[in-house]
Parts: structure tokens; sequence; C-alpha cells
């Protein structure tokens, strides 16, 4: 009978201290991804809108400084541009290549935000499994005292 307790109660604290931090986890790191994913749209969106020019002698725009602040900017050639391609690395690319090296980033990082979200699911299925092995123990447990 011990054991049986001793059993459930190891689940328990494996629930609570593994799986639950790892499903926290994942989180974290689809909301920094989904983050990432929008601020290479915004810039894809950009891109569009200075391809679809006729002259690109200059162009004006906002520009995100932080927290949300925007301020207005304006480029007097937009031939080239600064892409980030992480771990805060910039490269100038052609208007053409940065449009064609967001799309495949923006590909890269969907598929990597899929995974960690199938991982999520995964866990959240492990966390309810957990949960209702143990509801059932203690409810086998009841009936068998109840004899």
């Amino acid at each position: 009978m011990v054991t049986q307790s001793m059993s459930t109660e190891n689940v328990e604290t494996f629930v609570h201290e593994q799986l639950k931090e790892d499903l926290r986890v994942y989180e974290q790191l689809l909301k920094e991804i989904n983050a990432e994913i929008m601020e290479y749209c915004q810039l894809k969106n950009m891109i569009d809108t200075v391809l679809k020019q006729e002259h690109r002698e200059e162009f004006k725009t906002q520009v995100n400084i932080g927290g949300n602040m925007f301020m207005k900017a304006r480029a007097d050639s937009v031939d080239h541009i600064l892409v980030d391609i992480g771990l805060k690395v910039y490269v100038e690319f052609t208007v053409e290549e940065a449009s064609r090296f967001v799309d495949v980033k923006i590909k890269v990082l969907t598929k990597q935000a899929d995974t960690i979200r199938d991982k999520s699911i995964e866990t959240r299925a492990n966390i309810k499994l957990a949960l209702l092995v143990i509801g059932e123990s203690h409810r086998l447990h009841t009936i068998q005292d109840d004899r």
C-alpha cells in the first residue's frame, strides 16, 4: 500500500516539477519565435512597399525605436538595406535579395514554431494523462478501502 501512494506522489512530483516546467519553457520559446516572425513579416511588408515604388530615390517611413515607439525616418536610397540575420548580425542586401531572405527566414521560423507547438501539445497530453492516472488510482484506493 505504501508503494502505491509513493508512486502516486512521484507522478505528482514529476508532473509539477518536470512537465509543467517543460510546458512553460515551450510556451516562452513559442512566444519569442512568434515575435520574431512578426518582425520579419513587418520587414517583408516594408520591402514589398519599396519594390512597388517606381522611384527608389527617397523613402519615408516610421521606424520602431523600441517599446513600440516610432520615429519618422527618411532614406535617400533604398537600393540596399541592412537585415538582422540573427544574433544581432546585420548583412547588407539588395531589396530583392532581402525579400528572398525574409521569405526563407519566415518559413524556417514557422517550422520551428510548429515543432515547438507539437512538443507543447504532447506535454499537455502527458500532463492530462498523468492526472487521469492519479485520479483513477485514488478512486481505486477509495473503492478498496470501502470494502
